[in-house]
């Protein structure tokens, strides 16, 4: 953690909690949404444990970050990412792929950093429609 605080103060793109974030909805999506193809861990990689790890394309990422931000901050999610430096998902590749330099995250020889880019428009992919029930 020390090498990401280290980080995040030389490239103040995104705030801390973006990266948290990023951490968390990545568990989400392996725990609660069950998305990720299962891969075997590879030892000349120097995994600690061997157990199976869950992999996400970046596409899937995203829209597990969508999916766990709304949960998270409903029709705030847009103002909260703008907060942290985050505008489009291409942002979110960015700090993953940020992650990935700080040996905190993995990738497989398939993922590349544009996966992430124009996976879904912010207005679109953070608008609600809330409906006000009056009663009778």
């Amino acid at each position: 953690m020390d090498a990401l605080l280290k980080f995040v103060r030389r490239d103040r793109r995104y705030k801390l909690e973006a990266y948290q974030f990023v951490f968390e909805a990545l568990s989400y999506a392996q725990k609660e949404l069950g998305m990720g193809q299962v891969r075997e861990p590879s030892h000349d990689e120097g995994d600690e444990d061997d157990e199976p790890q869950r992999h996400l394309t970046g596409q899937e990422l995203c829209e597990a970050i969508r999916v766990f931000a709304l949960e998270q901050f409903g029709y705030m999610a847009k103002t909260v990412f703008k907060d942290w430096g985050i505008t489009r998902t291409g942002d979110f590749g960015e700090i993953v792929y940020n992650l990935i330099d700080l040996q905190m995250m993995r990738k497989t020889p398939q993922d590349r950093r544009e996966d992430f880019d124009d996976v879904y428009d912010f207005d679109t992919a953070f608008r609600q429609e809330f409906q006000i029930t009056l009663p009778d």
